[in-house]
């Protein structure tokens, strides 16, 4: 079964199976081409004309390199064609039917040697292998779109397959310039399965007004540095075929998470499945076009506008990392900003943080000199609250600690100014908890603020029951001014990032804790494969496993949903101490400073 894989036949010629083809035309392999549809073998043929032809206008490739490529891509309408190849790659539609007699008509043409590959993400390799003659040649092989730009490919291996296959496969998938990863066969595998769990619940998320789609999507790009958004990229998918995935999870997981939510069948039943269709969670300006138009759930700028309070300054509780960042934010910005702490000590400590952030941005040619003293003049250390009776807008920054929140926001209502708008900067916390320990709840908001809060465009705007709406509309004008992006949301437990992010990095954990695959394996799918900055277990040790605990616990305890309860290999970590990179081990071990 050590063949070299220099013929391999492709089934199924729509976005995929044509991205596959052309991978591997360019790699040098002879690729036969199938697909029942002449129309769909024309579109594949063109494709790879268009997309060679770009290759050498710039210069990437010669003009006999590109003629090489198309000659080794030829196209057919009857599975016949595949029997000279030394691996098949289906990706025809994913039901286990069509599969199915493909695999069976592939039986009677192809060489006993030959090595049959699925392309499913959704799919049990076990269950297509075993309508085979030969199981042991089966397996899966999962690109992932665009294939000629993506890196990763799941090696997906069943108890039936032989490891000659495995080898085989993982070698040419080396060959074509990809990172093989190994997994075993589940719906999913290792990046389907986090990625359309947190898919699942943004489309929940959703369909429940939590959250408008602009304001899901802008979060988790601007707070995780994600490519698109998570309704975004559904449509992308297509809102179908992210379903049918969903589908086979929940049916091995039972797992509510995994559960589609009912947005999804309404939109695939209506037809509204996506980019392909024209129209999806968005509206594009034709089947098949990325431009998205504005539509009637489009936000509009003027509707229902309510002018917001006067802030010409600031006051920022805390000594922290996260209070010097704020205060820095809005120094920047034009704001004179007292920054308050518990002693004068540390609260000049604080400023010193700000005076040495500032003066990295200089060195970097980001700021000039004179920006850095008058942003250092417009901020005023303080060793109590006392100094902001004054100020127009107070921001905590203090322990994640309720208790101790709330005697700060005591302290607040009885020394800030009538009309005063005060916010707090909590990830994780009920606002209207410290809300209510006030005499004007009315005047109390969330401002969540990510880490380093220079750095970090978004911030996550959350107005109580109480809340008034011209609060509201001040601090989603402060945000605007010191550059930025406001999103809102309800006061419910991690809002809208940590609400979607926690879950799947609970889940990267409970894979495993099952044994099914590696840290590093699922670091690099996350990040070959769904785009991500970072794999999960890289930012589980960057946040620290105990914020991490933290945070799963109070979305465990506000949902309920035995899908949130804490994997238990975190809570182990914590409780030996491995809280990441700040106690030099986590799931990692890490070099002391």
């Amino acid at each position: 079964m050590d063949t070299p894989l220099t013929t391999i036949a492709v089934v199924g010629l729509g976005t995929m199976g044509t991205g596959i083809a052309e991978v591997l035309t360019r790699a040098g392999r002879e690729v036969i081409g199938i697909d029942i549809s002449e129309a769909a073998a024309r579109q594949a043929v063109a494709s790879l004309e268009a997309s060679t032809a770009r290759a050498v206008s710039r210069e990437r490739i010669t003009e006999q390199e590109r003629r090489d490529i198309l000659a080794r891509f030829r196209t057919f309408s009857d599975l016949q064609a595949a029997a000279d190849a030394e691996l098949v790659i289906e990706v025809v539609p994913e039901t286990y039917e069509i599969k199915q007699q493909v695999f069976r008509e592939l039986d009677a043409v192809v060489s006993p040697t030959t090595i049959l590959a699925t392309g499913t993400n959704a799919l049990s390799v076990t269950r297509l292998a075993a309508e085979s003659q030969r199981p042991e040649r089966v397996l899966g092989l999962h690109f992932f779109n665009p294939a000629p730009a993506m890196k990763l490919v799941e090696v997906v291996s069943s108890v039936l397959t032989a490891p000659p296959a495995v080898e085989s496969v993982t070698r040419l998938a080396r060959e074509l310039g990809k990172e093989p990863v190994a997994v075993g066969d589940r719906p999913g595998f290792v990046a389907d399965g986090l990625l359309f769990g947190y898919l699942n619940q943004a489309a929940a998320m959703y369909e429940a007004n939590y959250a408008s789609r602009e304001d899901i999507d802008a979060a988790m790009k601007l707070g995780c540095g994600l490519p698109m958004g998570p309704l975004a990229l559904l449509d992308l998918i297509g809102i179908d075929t992210a379903r049918t995935v969903l589908e086979a999870m929940y049916t091995e997981s039972h797992d509510r998470l995994h559960a589609p939510a009912p947005v999804l069948g309404q939109l695939s039943a209506a037809g509204l499945t996506g980019r392909k269709a024209g129209r999806g969670f968005y509206t594009y300006a034709a089947p098949g076009s990325q431009d998205v138009v504005p539509d009637a759930l489009t936000p509009s700028k003027s509707a229902g506008a309510v002018a917001g309070r006067e802030v010409s300054s600031v006051g920022v509780a805390g000594s922290g990392t996260m209070a010097s960042g704020i205060a820095e934010v809005f120094a920047k910005a034009g704001y004179s900003v007292v920054l308050a702490a518990r002693s004068q000590e540390k609260a000049d400590t604080a400023k010193g943080r700000i005076a040495k952030s500032l003066e990295r941005s200089v060195a970097k040619g980001r700021l000039t000199e004179e920006a850095r003293d008058e942003t250092l003049a417009r901020i005023t250390a303080a060793g109590s609250l006392d100094s902001f009776a004054d100020v127009d807008l107070a921001v905590e920054a203090v322990a994640e600690d309720l208790e101790i929140k709330r005697q700060l926001f005591q302290t607040l209502d009885k020394v800030c100014k009538p009309g005063a708008v005060l916010a707090t900067t909590t990830s994780s916390l009920p606002v209207v908890a410290v809300a209510r320990v006030t005499s004007r709840p009315q005047d109390v908001i969330g401002m969540h603020f990510f880490n380093p809060a220079p750095a970090m465009k978004l911030v996550e705007v959350v107005r109580t029951v109480l809340t008034a709406d011209d609060v509201h509309a001040t601090v989603r004008e402060v945000c605007v001014k010191v550059r930025k992006h406001p999103v809102d949301c309800g006061d419910r437990a991690g809002f809208i990032v940590n609400a979607l992010l926690f879950p799947y990095l609970n889940n990267a954990i409970k894979m495993v804790e099952e044994h099914y695959a590696t840290l590093d394996d699922i670091d690099a799918a996350m990040k070959l494969g769904g785009g991500y900055p970072m794999g999960p277990f890289e930012l589980l040790d960057v946040v620290g496993l105990d914020v991490s605990l933290a945070i799963e616990k109070v979305l465990h305890s506000e949902f309920r949903d035995p899908g949130l309860a804490p994997a238990p290999l975190l809570e182990h970590l914590v409780a030996a101490g491995c809280l990441g990179r700040k106690t030099g081990r986590g799931f990692r071990e890490y070099a002391r400073r």
